[in-house]
């Protein structure tokens, strides 16, 4: 039995995410090999606890696609001790990023001057307390 063929095709509606993730990984990879990390594997393993951390987040965003840079987000969705380690990543390897990723680089400025959006509305809430019965037939 031959297996379908499937065609890829981009999602549109996630290009911004995808582009920002694919930034984080250059900018995290760009540190870890800078830092003399142990070799070996891609990244060491706090290097890829940190981007395992971030891509969690980005999936998980509650802006969707139009999330804004973590600059400009409402939201900071990030540990306290995860958002200082990726700004001290960030911090580094930004600079870099012009020579290695020029790119991605000129997109995170772009993207990076985009309005934050507002806050999506939250569903209404249940009320507290117990459930109505359901009625009953023929009493």
């Amino acid at each position: 039995m031959a297996h379908p063929v499937v065609d890829f095709t981009a999602d549109k509606r996630f290009v911004h995410r995808a582009r920002e993730l694919k930034t984080l990984a250059a900018m995290v990879r760009l540190y870890c090999r800078g830092h003399g990390h142990p070799a070996g594997s891609p990244l060491c393993a706090d290097c890829a606890g940190l981007l395992e951390y971030a891509t969690r987040r980005l999936e998980r965003c509650v802006f969707g696609d139009a999330k804004p840079t973590c600059t400009n987000c409402l939201v900071h969705c990030y540990s306290a001790d995860m958002r200082e380690q990726v700004r001290v990543v960030m911090k580094w390897a930004g600079p870099r990023m012009a020579w290695r990723h020029p790119i991605l680089s000129i997109f995170h400025l772009f993207d990076g001057r985009r309005p934050a959006p507002m806050l999506p509305a939250k569903p209404p809430q249940r009320a507290e307390g117990p459930a109505p019965a359901p009625p009953t037939g023929g009493e």
